[in-house]
This record gives structure tokens, sequence and C-alpha cells, in this order.
């Protein structure tokens, strides 16, 4: 979530992955025209390489992944790029074109792209697109990528949301516009096993212990963007999708670019679910989410981080956010849809609204020096809630705990008191009236620094600050005063004839991979009331666990 880069991290630079970069190395990149398609239509491939053919695989992923489509001995072409390429795009020429017949049913299609360098080791690497289900109603689950997030972390061409164009000294300045004509940083869609989390998973750590980043260090000497854990299928969708369809789900893949472009793409869906980092959304995103539970419909979110609001152009492919209010030339004119936090009272549209937290209520554990000897864990608060049936936790139990920490890296909650011993909402940040806290783990703005600058926090606690200055001028509100605690939470709550529930955490997705018993009972509960009511055509009867207030 960190605006701005931590000083510490600005060396080594890390891979950068651009035509050029390293000339003695044998280049080979591509990217899809689009991220979703439907059967029947066409696929364009554009690739860059020096070598002179490719090869191509297609895999159907999932929990039985299957080629769908190879070609072997591809001309290899040598494309103009431009410098600024991870804003403009790349507007590299198609190389090859592909028909989605009857092979290419509904699912995520990972793209590997393979050729040799001199030495005849084999060079890789991948794009993706995704094949739309037919009717939403199809699917035990429609499974939202969010792609936002992505294009805000891909760094591949030398920028993203968080750095890339020089200030003169050790830090870099984010570039306000992502492109999405462009090959995908390494890492983000496949990485070897055993690849480190963002998140250190440490059962304890020693009095003078000092912050180390894993997930770096393993870019670094791997040839891996820095920000391979940050976004991407091969980091939470993948893990939800594998662990869903061996439950016997029937998944099905929609991008935040149709929520952002077609308002009826969620029609039909017995539920709609996200997981991981969704940290960037488009007004018009939320608008078609938004109509789609009002109506009846059922959100179940896994994942963390719903702070940014961007503007995307789906004809230009390029996403804009600028994060600091001030800079954005639309201020003036059109301040709903300036390119900064949800919270921002000029925006009029606290993200508490749609999914009941915000990453501003929430940020970091476990990452860096943020809550670093912290559970990982969540402590459960109202064990009779529907969520937690037939996990036997009871109140004050924890789950998710190291070495598993669920509850870790960028976390989402909202403002709340206590009465006799329970959490509740207070609504200051937008946060819904009947929102039921079912669980909590602490969590900080950011970490804090005791190395006077020379040991990588991760993501400082003074960044926040700075954020508030931009988007409250007027003066903090008192629900954001204070030394910057947060927590992150999981809740659910009614919106319109709809109902959501909400673990606000990237990495819930990580306690489905290792199959927890605790994180799957609960992830069945919230699936199986959704589905159920979703197909009924109606919510499903509501379960009294509230208290007298």
């Amino acid at each position: 979530m960190n605006t701005r880069t931590d000083y510490a991290w600005s060396t080594p630079r890390g891979l950068v992955e651009r035509p050029g970069e390293y000339p003695e190395t044998t280049e080979l990149w591509g990217y899809t025209d689009r991220f979703a398609y439907r059967q029947g239509e066409q696929v364009d491939l554009r690739v860059h390489t020096t070598a002179e053919t490719f090869d191509v695989e297609i895999i159907r992923e999932g929990a039985r992944p299957e080629t769908v489509f190879t070609a072997t001995g591809v001309p290899g072409t040598r494309q103009e790029t431009p410098a600024d390429a991870y804003a403009t795009g790349c507007g590299w020429s198609s190389c090859l074109t592909i028909d989605l017949g009857e092979d290419f049913t509904p699912g995520y299609h990972l793209v590997v792209f393979r050729t040799h360098d001199d030495h005849g080791r084999e060079i890789e690497q991948e794009s993706f697109f995704i094949v739309r289900p037919d009717d939403p109603a199809d699917v035990d689950i429609l499974l939202v990528h969010a792609t936002s997030t992505m294009l805000a972390y891909n760094d591949w061409g030398g920028g993203n949301h968080y750095r890339g164009l020089p200030d003169g000294d050790r830090n870099d300045i984010p570039s306000p516009y992502s492109s999405m004509h462009r090959p995908i940083a390494r890492g983000m869609l496949r990485k070897p096993v055993g690849a480190p989390r963002n998140a250190h998973t440490d059962l304890s750590l020693p009095i003078g212990w000092e912050p180390r980043h894993p997930t770096y260090e393993w870019a670094w000497q791997r040839g891996y963007s820095r920000h391979h854990n940050d976004a991407g299928w091969a980091n939470y969708e993948r893990p939800f999708t594998i662990w869903a369809e061996e439950q016997g789900y029937r998944v099905g893949h929609l991008t935040q670019n149709e929520l952002h472009g077609e308002p009826d793409c969620l029609d039909g869906a017995p539920v709609v679910v996200i997981v991981g980092h969704d940290e960037y959304w488009s007004w018009e995103m939320r608008d078609t989410l938004d109509a789609y539970v009002d109506a009846g419909g059922h959100l179940a979110r896994f994942g963390g981080n719903y702070v940014w609001q961007v503007r995307l152009d789906l004809d230009t492919g390029v996403q804009t956010c600028f994060k600091d209010p001030s800079a954005d030339p639309i201020r003036a004119t059109d301040p709903t849809r300036l390119t900064t936090a949800w919270d921002a009272p000029e925006i009029g549209r606290p993200g508490a609204e749609t999914m009941g937290l915000t990453g501003l209520g929430g940020a970091y554990i476990r990452y860096g020096s943020a809550v670093p000897r912290g559970s990982g864990g969540y402590t459960v608060y109202r064990e009779n809630h529907w969520a937690l049936t037939g996990t036997d936790l009871y109140y004050g139990d924890v789950f998710g705990q190291a070495p598993l920490c669920i509850a870790a890296f960028e976390v989402d909650g909202c403002d709340y008191t206590f009465r006799h011993g329970l959490p509740y909402a207070t609504g200051a940040d937008g946060a819904p009236e009947d929102l039921e806290i079912i669980a909590m783990a602490p969590a900080v703005s950011g970490g804090e620094d005791r190395w006077s600058g020379q040991v990588p926090i991760g993501a400082p606690a003074a960044e926040l600050a700075d954020l508030y200055a931009g988007i409250y001028p007027d003066g903090i509100p008192p629900h954001h005063q204070g030394p910057g605690y947060g927590s992150s939470m999981v809740v659910t709550f009614t919106r319109g004839d709809g109902e959501v529930f909400c673990a606000g955490t990237t990495d819930w997705p990580y306690g489905l991979e290792a199959n927890d018993p605790f994180v799957t009972i609960i992830t069945r509960n919230v699936l199986d009331r959704f589905i159920a009511a979703g197909r009924d055509g109606a919510q499903a009867p509501a379960t009294n666990t509230k208290e007298q207030r």
C-alpha cells in the first residue's frame, strides 16, 4: 500500500525486464491483446524475442492442468519497444493468432513461451488469458481476478504504480500510468514451489531481531521481479482455484476489466468470489459489484488491502492512479473520480460501503517490522456465527496462526469499539450498521523504524501519515488519529437484498493451499451457504447472532 519507496530497498535494484537491458542474454516476452475472451473469439499473441524461433504451450490451469495448444518453431521477431512501455504499452505486432475453439473450455489459461539461449539453456516467459463462462449461472463460483492490482505492481518495462521514474536519488518515483498491453512481471503468473511469501512465518523471533524480506532476497538471487509476490495468479487465484476444484466446485473466471466495462457481467452468478490482493478498483467496477449484491447477490471476499480508486481506459489499455490527490489533474473538475484512497472525503464513497472493511482500517501484519511477533492468526469473538459452524472454535481461540499465518501481509479492518468483551463497528469510516465482527487480529499502519534507515522495514508508518495529510486537507478525522493501530477482521453484513462475507487479509488462500481444517471449513461454510442461496434466487435466511446493544 506504500505510496513512496522505502529507500533502504533502492539498492540493489533487482530485475528490470525490458528489451536491451541485458544485451548478453536471449530475450523472450509476450502478451495477449486482452485478459479475457469468450469461446469462439481469437487471441493475438504479441511476442518479442532475439531468438530465431520460439515455442508456445497453452495450459488450462487448475486442479488438473491440461495442455490445450502447442506450436513449435514460430518465427521470432525483434519488436520496437517504447522507453515508457510500462505506461503506454508495447505496441508490438501479432506473431500468432489462435482460434478459441472447443478445446478452449472456460477457465484460466497460462501461455508459456519457450526458446533456448546460445548455451542451449531453456528460456521461458508466461502470459495468460481467461475464457469466460457462457453464463455465470452455469458455474458454482464466479472468481473475479484482481487484474487492476496486477497492473499496479507489474513492473515489466521498468515502472509501475510504485516506482520506475528516476528522481536523482536512490528512490524511484511511481508512474501514475500502467499499461495492460505489455508482458507480466516474472513470477506473478508462475514460480517454483516453495518461493517465499511477503509475510514472514517464523514461530518466534529473538530479542534484537532485525527485519529481513526473504521474498526480495529470493527474487534478486533467482532473477524474478521484486514484485513477484504482490499480485497475480501464481500467488492468490491459483491456490484458491486448485482448492475449490478439488472440493468439487465449478469455478468460472472473470477479470476486473469485465466489471469495469460490462455492468451485467455478474448477473446470475450464485456467488462472486475475490481472493488475495485486490487493492485497486475503479468506480465502474464498484458499481457493478454493488448492484449485483443489492439485487440479492452474494459476495465472498477472502482478500485484503482495499484502498485505491483507479481510472481505467479499456480502449487504450491504460490504468491511472496518482495516489496523491494534489497530483491528479481532475481534482478540481471531477473530485469523485480522484485516483487516491477511497476513504478520501472528496470521493464520497468509503471503501467499507462495498467490502465492510477498508485497507486504511487495517494495513500490515508480519511484514517487516509491522507486528512482527503477532500470532499470524485470527482471535475468535463470535463463536456462534454461522461461518464457524463445525469448527469447534471457542471465544478467544486462534486459528490460522504461525507458521501458517493467514492474518498476514496486508489486511483490512474498520473503526471499532468493545462492549462486554465483543467488538462492534462504530460506522465512523462507512462500515455498515449490521456488520458482525467474527474474528480479529492486531495490525499497524506501517512498520516502526528502530534502525535509523539502515534496515529495510518494508512499509514505513510515515507513508500513511503522508497519505492522510493529502486526503484530509481539513484535518484528519478522529478514527484515523493516534499511533496507527488497526486490525484485520473477518466479518459479514447485508447490503440491499444481498449478503457479504469478508475475510480482510491477502493471505487467506495460503490456508486453503495447506488444507488447514479451520480455514477450509469456514470457506466451505461461506461458499455452500451463498451458492445455495444464489441457486434459490433469494438470500439465505439470516442467522441472528447479534447481541443486545
